[in-house]
């Protein structure tokens, strides 16, 4: 039998959580070694949040230019060097690596490259990235292993070798013509990026709107703003075979209204969800159960159903955002330490990085409506907002959610600037319980986006008389 390494504490990935909770129990000297097979630090820094937000505004940057005439700024127009936007991004994924590595120097918590799996309880194998195998064994062990972009079983599509948002991350030339298959965050995002970048882009959506879980109001305000800038959006297209391949010429057959159309472009973008890092893993070995949609199943302690075994993030079927991972963190890290911190209460936002952005707290109208809510609806153009006509960004709108039955905030969106942002501030006073009257009649700085928070709350409707 191989000899093995003992640890307090072995984590396998180091994405945002699991790296978090290394070098802070590293910090307080525990013996910790972290597995990671790929990506130092994890997707969030190396090929999903930094890069995409870094190319975004980069894309940002061009739409700006392209408008400067609008604001009396004469330019000579816009060429992309997409292989200059790449390597802006690359340079902060290098500096970010650099910026890891030291933390792991300083915590002392060992970084191990390679791919693990379990070959017993608590016990992991690794494959060394540079050769060899060693064994790792935790008093307790903490999975982190993420999640990996969805390819759904479409005739033609695997040989099509499309494009994921982390491909579509390294393009060094700005397609002719992209197609995304998925009108959800990441396919949006992606989308109006390389829009701005120059492409021409069709979204192939199967639903009956882009944004699925989003209000219909929502859906169609963003749609607006996409098609304006020449994006087409095909909702209810059922995709039925890919033909070619991604980078050179593909065609998409979807079935619209039971009438097959043909959507020929030249890179295919698949953007239609996430699957669970959990193959392979060995984790049945370890008694470590999974639940029906692949994710490893926790408690809201984030519990395994094996002793000592814990998971933090999208593996464990945690909402897919870095915030709520960090948050993971904290709540295994007080639970190790014998607190009883749940994910049961927590109130997540979200912010899709478009252009205006969406941003939301809490309950939607539909999930209300679902779960059989009573609540008062307030909404405000953003073109009511006094900040719009001096900076010319009027797209949008703020709606909140108010309790029927007292003044409670209940949920909150935003389309428009500066959007994650106010988004915050409503977040902190629904966590304060403080009444939307508070904020309705509070002093807000002139001239800012958030200053509109006042005249929304203002609509707010009556309460019915008990």
């Amino acid at each position: 039998m191989l000899a093995s390494d003992s640890f307090d504490v072995v984590i396998l990935g180091s994405g945002q959580g699991g790296k978090r909770l290394a070098w802070h129990l590293a910090g307080a000297g525990k013996k910790v070694a972290v597995v990671e097979r790929r990506w130092v630090g994890g997707s969030c820094p190396a090929v999903a949040c930094l890069p995409s937000k870094n190319e975004i505004w980069g894309a940002r940057i061009a739409h700006l230019v392209r408008s400067a005439g609008h604001f009396g700024i004469v330019t000579d127009g816009v060429r992309i060097d997409m292989a200059r936007v790449r390597q802006r991004k690359q340079d902060m994924i290098d500096a970010e690596i650099g910026l890891h590595l030291a933390m792991y120097e300083q915590t002392g918590a060992e970084l191990v490259m390679g791919s693990g799996r379990f070959i017993a309880p608590k016990t992991i194998e690794v494959a060394l990235n540079g050769g060899g195998t060693r064994t790792l064994v935790g008093n307790e062990v903490v999975l982190n292993v993420g999640s990996h972009a969805a390819i759904p079983d479409i005739a033609g599509l695997r040989d099509a070798d499309p494009l994921t948002h982390i491909e579509a991350l390294e393009l060094d030339t700005v397609p002719s013509h992209l197609i995304v298959l998925g009108g959800g965050y990441i396919g949006v995002e992606m989308a109006q990026a390389l829009r701005r970048f120059g492409s021409e882009v069709t979204i192939i959506e199967p639903g009956p709107q882009i944004m699925g879980r989003e209000d219909a109001d929502v859906a169609a305000e963003i749609t607006t703003h996409l098609t304006a800038e020449g994006i087409r959006i095909v909702t209810g297209a059922h995709p039925r075979k890919v033909e070619g391949r991604s980078g050179q010429s593909v065609t998409v057959t979807v079935e619209v209204d039971g009438n097959d159309r043909r959507i020929e472009g030249s890179h295919l973008l698949v953007a239609v969800g996430r699957v669970a890092n959990t193959a392979g893993l060995g984790l049945d070995v370890a008694g470590i159960a999974l639940t029906p949609r692949g994710f490893i199943a926790v408690d809201e302690t984030l519990r395994a159903s094996a002793p000592g075994v814990w998971a933090i993030g999208e593996c464990a079927g945690s909402p897919q955002f870095t915030h709520v991972s960090v948050d993971d963190f904290r709540i295994v890290r007080d639970n190790m330490a014998g607190g009883h911190r749940s994910i049961a209460t927590r109130l997540v936002p979200y912010v899709m990085f478009t252009d205006p952005l969406l941003a939301r707290v809490g309950l939607s109208e539909a999930e209300a409506q679902r779960q059989g809510i009573p609540v008062r609806v307030a909404r405000l153009p953003m073109r009511k907002v006094l900040r719009t006509l001096a900076t010319d960004e009027p797209a949008g709108f703020m709606k909140a959610l108010v309790s029927a039955a007292d003044d409670r905030i209940l949920g909150f969106t935003m389309i428009g600037s500066e959007a994650g942002e106010v988004m915050a501030a409503v977040q902190t006073a629904m966590l304060g319980g403080v009444p939307y009257t508070t904020l309705r009649e509070a002093v807000i700085a002139h001239l800012t986006i958030a200053e509109g928070l006042g005249a929304l709350f203002e609509t707010v409707p009556a309460a019915a008389p008990s």
